[in-house]
């Protein structure tokens, strides 16, 4: 019996050490999410709804038994460093926004090294018209439309509210959006002097033109811009730099700055597992019902 309890035991460690060394960690935290009752009063309604014209893919969260009900909108672009990510590993943030009462979008990206700017804020703008054309099967109100991300989705997030340029281009309502959360993105980073800005950025002719800062104006949505105070990947002088110049043209904006928090804690504090990290998922939701109202009709 102790030779048979052994072997399971090891069996066991086997699988948990293929798990933590193969599966990508948002992956892992959004199992994680679900074992710990991410999951509980939300329910995915699509899972890989193609749109846009390069085979991109999306999934559509919302509370359960919601349907008959309007609500408000989030669509969310997970990070990656503009190489990685997939939105299946940020289920977490779509169940965590879905259970606070808003229809949430999750759209892929294509990426580095198929890609580089523009063509990862050309897919955002693609997915927002699919939301303005389809979100409203799914109970979502085309009216009240946030875009949210964390870190290179953040920088997507940022400049599809600031260049209106992406949504026209895209036949999308250019005033579709009504509010933006960037969550520990980059605003403010040129000269590039990271591989994966090199990468991702360096090639374009006008790199000033690349920059979610050049667009800040005082007609832009309202932001809620948040960075932390460890963050070493992408430094929080990004998220100041962009709230001084909104600030300086009367642009509404607010800005959170988490002490002790690294880089990829703000994202992991929307998860239930880890959301007493820092209140980023309270903090995210007051801003969007301030900005978008809550509730159905």
């Amino acid at each position: 019996m102790i030779r048979i309890a052994l072997v399971a035991l090891l069996a066991l460690a086997a699988a948990f050490g293929l798990w933590f060394y193969l599966v990508p960690a948002p992956d892992k935290l959004s199992q994680l999410d679900w074992a710990s009752g991410g999951g509980a009063g939300v329910e995915q309604v699509v899972a890989g709804a193609s749109f846009g014209s390069h085979g991109q893919k999306l999934d559509v969260w919302r509370p359960s038994g919601s349907a008959g009900r309007k609500l408000p909108v989030i669509v969310f672009f997970y990070g990656g460093g503009w190489h990685a990510g997939t939105r299946e590993g940020y289920a977490f943030a779509g169940r965590a926004l879905a259970a606070q009462g808003f229809v949430v979008v999750l759209p892929d990206y294509r990426k580095v090294p198929d890609v580089r700017f523009p063509a990862f804020v050309a897919d955002g703008a693609e997915a927002m018209r699919w939301v303005r054309d389809h979100v409203g099967s799914y109970g979502g109100d085309v009216g009240r439309i946030a875009v949210a991300g964390h870190s290179a989705g953040a920088y997507i997030a940022a400049m599809l509210g600031l260049d209106s340029r992406y949504l026209i281009a895209s036949c999308a309502d250019p005033h579709l959006i009504k509010a933006v959360i960037g969550l520990s993105g980059p605003y403010d980073f040129y000269p590039f002097t990271t591989e994966n800005s090199r990468n991702a950025f360096a090639a374009f002719a006008k790199p000033r033109e690349t920059q979610p800062i050049s667009y800040a104006r005082a007609d832009a949505p309202p932001m809620l811009l948040v960075t932390s105070t460890a963050d070493t990947t992408v430094k929080p002088r990004n998220a100041i730099a962009l709230r001084d110049k909104l600030k300086s043209l009367g642009a509404p904006v607010e800005f959170r700055d988490y002490a002790g928090l690294n880089h990829e804690d703000v994202a992991m504090a929307l998860s239930k597992p880890f959301r007493g990290k820092a209140p980023v998922l309270a903090d995210s939701i007051a801003f969007l019902r301030k900005a978008l109202g809550s509730g159905g009709q």
